[in-house]
């Protein structure tokens, strides 16, 4: 829907209702607009305003008697037409970046606080993916054993990011053998990121002289079998209590509903990879989020970087009424602080 789908006037009612609704989490009637806003028009006219967006989906009636609410269409419309997001003002980055204590933690402890702080701002639910380490610079590489046929690989990035996976081998290979495997492949793949490391394994392999040495044809493949699949993303969350003493979930179903979608992590951890392929803060309204059937949540997104690459994406979730205006440019600026505390901390 476009500016000039939706007249002067209608607009101005919608802004207003909007604003009221999610100020006060209430349906919103004519009355109250007309009284409580300098619009004028009289409260019969604004009524009819609100009918006729009702008939185009905007508008919602819970209860015959009861004001209006926004439909998840009207957010929508208000979030990519209606709404001027601010820039923070130099006090109100300060005042953020002061909540953080990046100076003397680990890359995990950064996550982790990053998700805490974002709670607090928003008084939402926060989220924040761990760095990929595909997307980081390989400082270690190691193969445990850890039973026959099984072995633990450690990769260790630049910034001190530590993820494992374990592989199955059908060969027996001893502790020794893979001590062996550990050094030659610290000579060869680190310094460089994961992404370039499977290219560079691809490489070594295609060598002539690799086919004749079994050690190093071996710690190749071990390699490679490590590096087949994506490595399992870590997800922080912090401040469901919040959501909680939100009105929209006051009654016992709906605080249910609410639990079991928060539950479902790997559809959140799924929009955060949505965000980490696109650029800027993203939003997603209701069902957009595909929470379960939970469509009365929100969640604003923006990506973070270390060096060119996106590793990881933080958000906060919140009912759909939330006060876009003054979340976005928080999410937005967290995020860059996260990707500078990174790169100058890790460089």
């Amino acid at each position: 829907m476009g500016n000039k789908i939706l007249g002067a006037r209608n607009k101005q009612i919608l802004t207003t209702l909007i604003n009221e609704y999610i100020l006060t989490a209430e349906p919103v009637g004519s009355r109250r607009i007309a009284k409580k806003y300098n619009i004028n028009l009289s409260s019969a006219t604004i009524r009819n305003v609100m009918s006729d967006l009702e008939e185009m989906g905007l508008l919602h009636q819970p209860h015959t008697s009861a004001g209006r609410i926004p439909t998840e269409k009207a957010l929508r419309f208000y979030v990519n037409s209606i709404l001027k997001v601010k820039r923070l003002n130099p006090r109100e980055r300060d005042r953020i970046r002061r909540k953080y204590k990046f100076s003397e933690l680990e890359e995990s402890d950064i996550i982790k606080q990053t998700t805490e702080v974002l709670s607090v701002l928003s008084h939402h639910m926060s989220i924040v993916s761990a760095p990929k380490i595909i997307g980081t610079i390989l400082k270690h590489i190691e193969f445990i054993k850890v039973g026959k046929n099984r072995i633990l690989v450690i990769f260790v990035s630049q910034s001190g990011f530590v993820q494992n996976r374990i592989i199955e081998d059908n060969d027996d290979v001893s502790q020794d053998e893979l001590d062996k495997y550990t050094n030659y492949l610290n000579e060869v793949l680190t310094g460089i990121s994961l992404e370039e490391v499977r290219e560079k394994i691809e490489e070594e392999m295609k060598k002539e002289k690799t086919i004749y040495d079994q050690l190093l044809s071996k710690a190749l493949q071990l390699s490679k079998k490590a590096l087949g699949k994506e490595i399992k993303t870590e997800l922080y969350m912090e401040g469901q209590v919040n959501l909680l003493e939100c009105p929209e979930f006051s009654e016992v179903e709906k605080m249910k509903a609410l639990l079991h979608a928060l539950e479902e992590k790997n559809l959140l951890l799924n929009l955060l990879d949505k965000t980490r392929d696109a650029e800027g803060v993203q939003i997603f309204i209701g069902s957009e989020a595909q929470l379960s059937d939970m469509q009365t949540l929100s969640i604003i997104t923006s990506p973070y970087r270390y060096g060119k690459n996106v590793v990881g994406a933080l958000g906060i979730i919140g009912p759909t009424r939330m006060d876009y205006l003054n979340l976005i440019p928080i999410v937005e600026y967290s995020a860059q602080l996260v990707t500078e505390f990174l790169n100058v901390k890790f460089e």
